[in-house]
């Protein structure tokens, strides 16, 4: 039998901020994000204006756990194997006749390195978070605008798109007013911010109360990370947490060593001199996990504390939790609630127009299924009938089930368990099923697909 987990027998609790504890208002927050990048590659690098007009069914295309081949322009979802499920070239789908004449049944080049989370690519990138989305559907009509003109060979706009995000994101962005995205969450941070529920902040207190050490560590700056803190858990927060780290540049706060990644002071929100290990709590820059384990060591008096991480990314959170630190890992992953919006379409009697965000003349919620992409967890076998038995966990769903003790649609949905309820995990002795709560996304359930053939699908690679 596979051991529960339970976040009583942890003595550390550590937290993403962005998409984790913060949620936001995603549409909204998508539309912001979208344009601040358009804006300044029509602005600053003379992109087609037309990228600065974008109608509601575009946001269909954003789908997490796309991959983007920077040459080449064309956007792939994988198998778990690496098989490529789906593509398009630019935003225009490519037919499963096309994928198997142009890759036939092969795992896709780049998967090797792709699948070991390499952080950086010259060759590809990877859309994993909500942060990222709108930057896919950019980069997708870029490719469409560039083809307008002339269809290339191989495509160079990935140096640009960096620019436009370093403009809008840089650290010093925040306090500067510069770019589109800071000045505008600063100006309506309601607009985008979703407050925090009162039973998450009754839980916080409670693991405080239970004598946990809890851990706030996010890649935004520590300006950014205050206004958010401030608005969605008021101004008391710092409170809530012995240990802040801001600017963590995850993944390489679990990957790099001491000397990589220094931990930093903070005076005005500006980085001091390096530290040589960290030896209190308080609220720092950048840093590492070694010189962090090192000082729960010293906080719970115990040689091997048990460190817990929440966070939204398998990138940057999940997987360089579990694979450099060994802690265990708590996914958010909002993908869980598209059961809930699929019911909404299906049962809601009310007339269209009342029907809000889900439908209608407004964006899809980025966690509803893509009809382009479709489920982000399972899909069929690209060129074969899309019957029950050729369907076949994707990429994203195999990381999920590989790196996660277990995933959950938010930390509300666990908020009025007791600390001690023990959750069955994520391990290879149990269903692949088994750690998502409160429950497997319904598509994962269907009829016959746990009965998935994956010696089939090997079968038919070994034949093409």
């Amino acid at each position: 039998m596979t051991r529960p987990f339970s976040l009583a027998e942890c003595d550390a609790l550590g937290f993403d901020l962005d998409h984790t504890l913060c949620r936001y208002n995603l549409p909204e927050s998508a539309r912001l994000i979208y344009d601040s990048f358009a804006r300044y590659l029509v602005t600053e690098k003379g992109y087609d204006k037309e990228l600065l007009t974008v109608t509601p069914e575009s946001w269909d295309f954003c789908c997490k756990g796309l991959a983007l081949d920077l040459e080449d322009g064309n956007f792939f979802k994988l198998a778990g194997d690496g098989t490529i499920l789906r593509a398009s070239h630019g935003t225009k789908s490519m037919t499963p006749e096309e994928i198997l004449e142009i890759y036939g049944r092969r795992e896709w080049k780049h998967f090797k390195t792709f699948s070991g989370m390499v952080s950086r690519s010259a060759k590809y990138y990877y859309y994993d978070n909500y942060f990222d989305l709108p930057g896919a559907l950019l980069c997708a009509r870029i490719v469409d605008c560039l083809d307008k003109h002339d269809r290339q060979t191989k495509y160079n706009f990935w140096k640009d798109v960096i620019a436009a995000i370093q403009h809008n994101y840089k650290t010093s962005a925040f306090k500067e007013n510069g770019g589109a995205y800071f000045p505008e969450v600063k100006n309506d941070p309601a607009k985008y911010l979703q407050s925090c529920p009162e039973s998450v902040k009754k839980w916080l207190r409670q693991l405080k109360n239970a004598g946990k050490v809890l851990l706030l560590i996010t890649s935004s700056h520590s300006d950014y990370c205050r206004l958010l803190c401030e608005h969605i858990l008021g101004n008391d927060f710092a409170e809530l947490f012995d240990i802040v780290i801001t600017n963590a540049l995850k993944p390489g706060f679990f990957s790099h060593t001491p000397n990589q990644r220094p931990f930093r002071t903070l005076e005005n929100d500006e980085e001091q001199e390096a530290l040589p290990s960290l030896d209190k709590p308080g609220w720092y820059s950048q840093g590492n996990a070694t010189h962090l384990y090192e000082l729960l060591k010293k906080m719970t008096g115990k040689p091997e504390p048990k460190v817990v991480y929440f966070g939204d990314s398998m990138h940057s959170d999940i997987f360089p939790a579990r694979h450099y630190s060994n802690w265990e890992t708590v996914f958010i992953l909002e993908e869980l609630r598209g059961d809930e919006v699929m019911m909404l379409v299906e049962t809601e009697p009310e007339p269209l127009e009342k029907k809000g965000k889900y439908e209608g003349h407004h964006p899809k919620a980025p966690y509803s299924v893509s009809k382009q992409w479709g489920s982000f967890f399972v899909d069929s076998i690209s060129g074969l009938e899309s019957t029950e038995e050729t369907l076949t966990d994707t990429w994203s769903c195999k990381c999920i089930s590989a790196y996660s003790t277990i995933a959950i649609p938010s930390i509300e949905a666990i908020a009025d368990l007791p600390l001690d309820y023990r959750f069955t995990r994520f391990s290879s002795n149990s269903l692949e099923t088994a750690g998502y709560y409160p429950k497997p996304p319904r598509v994962l359930l269907s009829n016959g697909f746990r009965l998935n053939n994956v010696s089939k699908h090997m079968r038919l690679k070994e034949q093409s």
